[in-house]
């Protein structure tokens, strides 16, 4: 498997022959001239998961991709008539020899006066998990853990922790977009000094860098 990191929670992903693009945001830049893809997952609504004139700037460069996420970021995506298949909690697709599972609900808690989106998290060939916006545990077991590090309904402790529930061989930040370049602090030091420790591995993907899995 080989991950890019676009940006934010934006990964390019290419497993077997598929190339698996997920949550082309705002806060991302460069994924509307990814080509060759197969796949786009969008894991919820929010625009720094979902921005639509990208997605249909994505489609344009690639006609023959399949789009599949949940109900509310699918209610977007039929706002501006963007075709797509629903992929939600306890479905599983698979593509081009690639199995797509799909996992959780609902976003974490932002405030408990906002009302929570839905969230759906996926696992790509029984190795990587994305979770997107929520500290879901799938219940499987995870090689590769796309770890969210940063944002107004995660702590770094939480995050962390996250990972020592889910115990992945490696994992990497994600969800980091809003971190001022070279300030990154905690959200990149101290996960390797808890995680290592523990036999977890934590790697910072550069963006536009493709790293081996």
């Amino acid at each position: 498997m080989k991950i890019t990191k676009i940006g934010h929670s934006c990964l390019l992903i290419e497993e077997r022959s598929a190339r698996i693009l997920t949550d082309p945001g705002g806060y991302s830049a460069g994924q509307n001239a990814v080509g060759n893809l197969d796949i786009l997952l969008i894991t919820q609504e929010h625009g720094d998961h979902c921005d639509v004139d990208s997605i249909k700037g994505i489609l344009k460069n690639n006609p023959g991709a399949k789009v599949f996420t949940n109900r509310g970021a699918g209610k977007l995506l039929e706002a501006k008539k963007i075709a797509y298949d629903l992929l939600e909690d306890g479905q599983s697709i698979t593509l081009k020899g690639v199995l797509i599972e799909a996992f959780g609900k609902k976003h974490a808690e932002i405030y408990k006066t906002v009302p929570p989106v839905d969230n759906t998290g996926y696992l790509i060939a029984r190795r990587l998990y994305h979770p997107g916006d929520a500290l879901y545990n799938p219940g499987v077991k995870v090689e590769i853990l796309a770890l969210p590090v940063a944002g107004p309904w995660i702590k770094i402790s939480e995050a962390i922790d996250y990972a020592k529930e889910l115990q992945p061989k490696i994992c990497f930040p994600i969800h980091d977009g809003m971190l001022k370049e070279g300030r990154a602090a905690s959200a990149h030091v101290l996960p390797p000094k808890v995680l290592e420790p523990l036999g977890i591995k934590f790697v910072v993907l550069e963006e536009g860098k493709t790293m081996d899995f």
